[in-house]
């Protein structure tokens, strides 16, 4: 049974990894202010980044969806790992060994089901690459050679090969200590006869690695005659291979995908490879799909879907490669990036485009040419006689509710227009009130299934914000005075927690009017205060959010430790400022309430009890004229 990760390894992971070095392989970040940084959440789809990293306190939040947390948390959501999988993992990124509370360190037992697997297919990339080099392997040297590839590009993209035999691989896994058992979840071993047995044998071998990096899976590449298997034979999907959410190259490609903020998607291993040596090194594939809403998922977190993104198709001018087309810009709304799509003279794809004109033919061909939705509207206007009125009129019937779909009025006006044209319908505005009138009918069909609920962008608006599920309580109006101030207290607290302490250390939760505040400051208090974060450390919020009772407060913790500050300059003055309001309000609720007790009661008060009320109101009206008079040198 596995043993619990000692707790002091644990911080020295999460103080070790800096959480925008692993946040920044899943998503493009830029600067946000404050020492903050912003993209796209991974975790819910928007336009807007909301997805903010505090790389000084090791925190992620969405003011989207609510998510929250450290680095660790962040890998465990992302990649669907456990708390011990997730600290081993990182662990190896650091370089940091472990150690275990019972029992001695297994990595054969103690190791979660991903890890082992990731583990499994790092091996088999390496045995892989050895084999390129044996005697067998001259075919697949050629193949290489043939397209333009050398043993350096091999070696670059982890190129290699799978020996013939029945069962080499699997026999060399179960060396290195894997179990039958995983080798088969891994999809690099098969059931056979008489036990598991290599799934590919005398295959070129292409690595498929996640954006973190990790190889998952493999791509396979017919050589011989005598195989009666596929051209390409693709890992089955398994727990850590799933084909629609895997790009081929985005390892390598998505440092210059963030960087130029565009992305080249073409079809094949070789078209990668082809592209990156040509100098197109943000080309990526699909791997055995079709190009669709998870591919998408993944470009637009790198891309940030800013004004100038581009996504450039490269399909092949046949039928095959038009329909794919057609398929891509099904999706092609879900990009706020402009998406174009690029045919090479006499359809070849880039690989044979770079073998006849070389590396400046691929380099052109990328360059954007044909929007699109116009690639897409002249393939289904093609297919109508427009010499004939009715044959322009079945068109229209099918482009018309495409160019609907486009979200942005202006460019649905624009593509009306150039609808019309390809049409020869003269009475341009025919065309394009018949696309509006589509697109005001979408609209309201969606009205009435019920809005959507907008993000919020970059942080709470200044208006409503929604109530964590616990506890229970009014919603968070920042609307009220009271709620604003007491989350900035918190903020503070929190972020800078030497301005506020000790004073706020004797604030009680029932200082804090709204629930989920009130629960924050509990969390403080059980961390052992704010003075616990004097000077800062990380140890410090990692405390507050261990003493969160559940996940709605623990994501409210972690969405006021990178929330930016609402004052201009954030000094003593301004801290004391905050801890005078919450306070002021905390005595004159104290005030009202008992002065309300004594009206209710009103001559059935006790002379004992009316003397103690009295005087209880006397010093806190004293206390109150203090704070107003003095600031927070009467606190």
């Amino acid at each position: 049974m596995a043993g619990r990760i000692n707790d002091d390894d644990v911080k020295a992971v999460r103080d070790a990894v800096p959480i925008d070095a692993v946040v920044s392989e899943y998503l493009q970040l830029r600067n946000a202010g404050g020492g903050n940084l912003k993209g796209l959440c991974p975790f819910h789809d928007e336009k807007s980044p909301s997805f903010q990293v505090s790389p000084s306190k090791g925190l992620f939040h969405c003011f989207g969806c609510q998510e929250g947390g450290d680095t660790i948390a962040f890998v465990m959501k992302i990649d669907h790992l456990s708390f011990s999988e997730t600290v081993e993992r990182l662990a190896a990124k650091a370089g940091i060994t472990l150690r275990y509370e019972e029992g001695g360190y297994n990595p054969s037992h103690q190791r979660g089901e991903r890890i082992r697997l990731v583990e499994a297919h790092k091996v088999a990339a390496r045995f892989f690459v050895e084999q390129l080099d044996s005697p067998e392997a001259e075919i697949g040297r050629k193949f290489l050679a043939e397209r333009g590839f050398d043993q350096a590009a091999a070696a670059h993209f982890g190129v290699g090969y799978s020996p013939a035999g029945w069962d080499h691989l699997t026999r060399y896994l179960r060396g290195k200590g894997f179990s039958d058992k995983e080798l088969i979840a891994s999809g690099l071993s098969q059931d056979g006869r008489r036990g598991p047995i290599d799934r590919f044998r005398g295959r070129l071998m292409w690595p498929i690695s996640d954006t973190s990096g990790d190889v998952v899976g493999f791509g396979a590449r017919k050589l011989r005659d005598d195989d009666s298997g596929p051209k390409y034979l693709n890992t089955p999907e398994t727990a850590i291979y799933k084909k629609s959410q895997v790009l081929y190259g985005i390892d390598l490609a998505k440092k210059d995908i963030a960087k130029a903020s565009r992305a080249v998607v073409v079809e094949g291993y070789t078209d990668v490879m082809a592209c990156h040596l040509a100098g197109v090194t943000n080309a990526i594939a699909t791997c055995g799909t079709a190009f669709g809403g998870d591919h998408i998922k993944i470009l637009r977190r790198l891309l940030m879907d800013n004004g100038s993104a581009r996504v450039i198709f490269t399909f092949d001018g046949d039928a095959a490669g038009q329909k794919a087309a057609l398929r891509a810009f099904e999706d092609d709304q879900k990009f706020a990036a402009e998406t174009y799509i690029a045919i090479a003279p006499d359809n070849m794809d880039p690989c044979d485009l770079r073998l006849a004109k070389g590396d400046e033919a691929v380099r052109d061909l990328v360059e954007p040419r044909t929007p699109l939705f116009e690639f897409a509207l002249r393939q289904i206007v093609g297919r109508y006689d427009l010499e004939t009125p009715a044959g322009r009129g079945a068109a229209l019937d099918e482009a018309a509710p495409v160019v609907a779909r486009i979200k942005n009025s202006s460019s649905q006006h624009e593509v009306a227009v150039q609808l019309a044209g390809m049409l020869g319908i003269l009475d341009t505005q025919f065309v394009v009130k018949r696309v509006g009138q589509l697109a005001r009918w979408a609209r309201e069909r969606g009205e009435q299934r019920g809005p959507a609920q907008a993000p919020s962008r970059g942080g709470p608006q200044p208006q409503q914000v929604r109530a964590p599920a616990a506890p229970s309580g009014p919603a968070l109006n920042l609307r009220s005075p009271a709620h604003r101030t007491e989350r900035e207290l918190l903020k503070l607290a929190l972020q800078k927690p030497a301005l506020v302490s000790p004073a706020f250390d004797a604030y009680g939760a029932d200082e804090f009017t709204a629930p989920p505040y009130a629960a924050v400051r509990q969390c403080i208090a059980e961390a052992g205060g704010a003075e616990m974060g004097v000077p800062e450390t990380r140890e410090y919020l990692a405390q507050v959010l261990d003493a969160a009772p559940n996940d709605t407060v623990r994501n409210l913790v972690t969405e006021l430790a990178v929330e930016v500050f609402h004052g201009k300059t954030i000094d003593e003055t301004y801290a004391g400022m905050q801890l005078v309001q919450v306070r002021l309000r905390a005595v004159d609720r104290r005030i009202n309430d008992v002065q309300g007790s004594l009206a209710r009661l009103g001559s059935n008060v006790a002379p004992d009890h009316l003397a103690a009320a009295q005087n209880e109101v006397w010093v806190l009206q004293q206390y109150a004229q203090a704070l107003r008079n003095n600031g927070a040198d009467a606190l």
